[in-house]
């Protein structure tokens, strides 16, 4: 069935034509595919107001964010349609009961297979809305990644968020010295270039259905973009 950043930006924002997919839904949540070049939810400028949750709540009144994907970013969210299903979802998120799994492509080979990045981040208030990594002050994040692919010149990754801090996957990429291609904040001129898009997908959500216990798994593979050479 089809529907017709963490920060919001100040400024009005590239307006999605992609429609949003709908890969669950019962009277409890909504599991949705986001496209990307949609904000998660209204910005504060009035230009800003169209969004995942605005198109979602025509078709479903009530619904709400218990977490976001950034403007660039595509992929699975899962949408609370009432009250204690929100809070009941929120309070996974917070106890990190809820599984996430994004696929990336980043610049150069990869060497190891597999590993982590954990750096602490926090807010970089001059340059908002970007983050940085602070030792002092930073609260701490955590990604592990596990090489699919390699290609000439790039590297395609699964990623695991630990925790779910802002721009924490862009930041962690570059700080192990592969930005994610397409990035136009952490990434240079020659990265941001080699693809038409941030290359960042959250492929997949695991998580406890708010009102049964059942165990969901949602899934949506990467776009052909991902895996062009």
């Amino acid at each position: 069935m089809n529907l017709s950043a963490d920060d919001t930006p100040p400024y009005q924002v590239p307006h999605s034509q992609e429609s949003i997919r709908l890969l669950f839904r019962d009277p409890h949540l909504l599991i949705v595919d986001k496209p990307t070049l949609l904000l998660s939810v209204p910005g504060r400028h009035p230009l800003n107001h169209d969004c995942l949750l605005n198109r979602l709540s025509v078709c479903y009144p009530g619904v709400s964010a218990v977490h976001r994907l950034d403007l660039d970013t595509s992929g699975v969210m899962v949408i609370p349609r009432h009250g204690e299903a929100l809070s009941r979802l929120a309070r996974q998120f917070q106890e990190r009961r809820i599984d996430k799994t994004y696929i990336a492509r980043v610049a150069g080979h990869v060497t190891e297979d597999v590993g982590e990045c954990d750096l602490p981040l926090i807010a970089d208030w001059p340059n908002r809305p970007k983050q940085k990594v602070c030792f002092e002050t930073g609260k701490q994040a955590l990604t592990r990644w596990q090489v699919l692919s390699r290609d000439d010149d790039s590297s395609l990754l699964a990623l695991t968020p630990v925790t779910g801090r802002s721009h924490q996957l862009r930041i962690h990429m570059r700080e192990i010295g592969h930005p994610i291609l397409g990035c136009d904040f952490y990434a240079s001129e020659a990265v941001l270039n080699a693809a038409p898009r941030l290359l960042l997908h959250a492929t997949s959500l695991r998580f406890s259905h708010p009102l049964s216990g059942e165990m969901l798994t949602a899934h949506s593979p990467a776009p052909a973009t991902f895996y062009a050479s």
